[in-house]
């Protein structure tokens, strides 16, 4: 079949979003700490030493703002606002330290996943660690990118492009250049530095005014890459690290999204065998029949987008956004099934269409308030820029088709916007070893969609202290929705710095 393809859809970790109030300074750590046995970095003082001003912004939560140099290399230049927001523990005599976290992305701001440590972190880890979200450079509520406005964002989310054809090349090629211009002329200076890099050297400046002398980190999804490159970069001051829902960072950018096509599809015919069993699936026949009635369904919205209840349209675009999000975690295919039902039985792609604005973080009222789609575009873009040329984009599409049928093809052309984008990118692809940090716990989920198990086991070789721990099921990370093998080999590692047995499968 031929779909037409949206500019890059944002494969991210969804979190429920809650604001920050500010209010009166809350017992629990100093309000303004630096760790005396860390050496700081020459002529970055002004930064590592700063006062934080810790304010209450909920219950047992305290939110602030850290400055960072905008240009590492240029420390006396501007700077930037990181947003900073921790769950304190109720046990602050006994507590282990300070745990950031990272939810992903990249875009996806770090204080939601502090909003939603009840549901995604034991007890044991609240009571051990208060724990520390913030936002990347780029994203939510820290120095963030702005590109284009939320209706223009609406209009190229929804648009299709006929990238078979001269023209619709073309047309995908303006909206991309399109986003370019207004990302430069929006953001300024940041555009050039949001990469991953100047991210994790931001965390190494949260890790000083958080009184640590080492690191406890616990990242998902792009946040496994944001964390092996700290790990990279300061070996040091790697305490006690989970990556879970790991990237390779040694792949290619074909590589990766060839991967995650194949996983995609993978993850479709695991929710259809499972939707099929059921009394209220809207598929029939066997798993490719199944198969067949979801690519069915692309193909109609894209030549007759679906009515919605807000009045815009779901086109081919949408309705994969809004396929892909429930792929995430099992314990969501229910809402997949009431999505595909209301769509195929009704003509109607409300649900559908809900599910893609949760995923590029659309509210109700048309905004995008946490800004984590164009955020996402700038860091990839800023990392590692564009590869190849149209041809060579046609050949792998053409891959992308063969490897996913349903969707490889809404994945291609990835590199068009990235070879519009402004200045030189920050980062090389390369394995990373990070020679001399403490052991690196890499958790691999072998139905991941998002993250491909072959993804962990490859970061765990790579790491010169990686080791794996496999959770076999489905759906994106395993810590926080998986099962009590998982959390307690992560608990220990974490709260007791005890490694589960060797090969540990859960």
């Amino acid at each position: 079949m031929t779909l037409r393809r949206a500019l890059p859809a944002l494969l991210a970790t969804f979190l429920l979003l809650a604001g920050c109030a500010s209010g009166s300074p809350q017992g629990g750590p100093a309000a303004s700490s630096s760790a005396t046995t860390a050496e700081v970095p020459a002529g970055l003082e002004q930064y590592y030493d700063q006062q934080v001003a810790w304010e209450r912004c909920g219950s047992d939560l305290e939110c602030a703002d850290v400055t960072v140099p905008l240009d590492y290399d240029h420390p006396d230049g501007e700077h930037a606002t990181i947003a900073v927001k921790r769950l304190l523990s109720a046990r602050q005599g006994e507590r282990v330290g300070s745990l950031l976290v990272n939810p992903g992305g990249p875009g996806s701001p770090g204080t939601t996943l502090v909003d939603s440590a009840t549901t995604m972190f034991s007890a044991n880890l609240r009571d051990a660690y208060d724990i520390v979200g913030f936002d990347p450079r780029g994203t939510g509520g820290s120095s963030r990118v702005e590109c284009v406005g939320d209706g223009e964002l609406d209009r190229i989310r929804a648009t299709q492009y006929d990238t078979d054809t001269p023209q619709g090349l073309a047309d995908y090629e303006a909206d991309a250049k399109k986003i370019a211009q207004g990302c430069e002329q929006h953001t300024g200076a940041l555009l050039g530095e949001v990469d991953t890099k100047s991210a994790a050297r931001d965390m190494d400046v949260l890790r000083h005014l958080l009184g640590e002398k080492e690191l406890n980190y616990l990242g998902y999804s792009y946040g496994t890459y944001l964390g092996a490159t700290y790990a990279e970069l300061f070996p040091k001051h790697v305490g006690r690290f989970v990556l879970d829902g790991a990237m390779d960072p040694a792949l290619s950018a074909h590589e990766t999204t060839l991967g995650q096509a194949k996983a995609f599809e993978q993850a479709l015919r695991a929710y259809v065998e499972d939707c099929l069993k059921g009394q209220a699936c809207p598929l029939s026949g066997s798993v490719d029949d199944g198969v067949a009635q979801v690519r069915t369904l692309l193909q109609v919205t894209e030549h007759t987008p679906l009515p919605t209840s807000d009045g815009r349209e779901l086109t081919a675009p949408l309705a994969f956004s809004g396929m892909l999000l429930p792929l995430y975690d099992n314990r969501q295919w229910v809402v997949l099934t009431q999505a595909l039902t209301q769509a195929m039985r009704e003509g109607d792609g409300s649900m559908l269409l809900y599910l893609a604005d949760l995923m590029a973080g659309r509210a109700s009222d048309g905004t995008y308030p946490d800004g984590s789609t164009e955020a996402n575009w700038a860091i990839n873009c800023a990392d590692f820029g564009s590869t190849g040329d149209p041809e060579e984009w046609a050949r792998q599409a053409k891959e992308l088709e063969q490897a996913s049928p349903t969707f490889g093809q809404m994945l291609a052309y990835g590199d068009v916007l990235c070879a519009e984008w402004p200045g030189h990118p920050a980062g090389e692809r390369g394995p990373i070893h990070a020679p001399g940090a403490n052991p690196i716990m890499v958790v691999g989920t072998t139905g991941d969609p998002a993250t491909p198990y072959a993804w962990a086991q490859s970061l765990a070789e790579e790491l010169d202290s990686g080791f794996l721990v496999t959770y076999q099921g489905e759906g994106h990370t395993a810590y926080g929705r998986s099962n009590a093998c998982v959390t307690g080999a992560v608990d220990d590692f974490l709260i007791d710095g005890t490694r589960p047995k060797e090969g540990l499968t859960c």
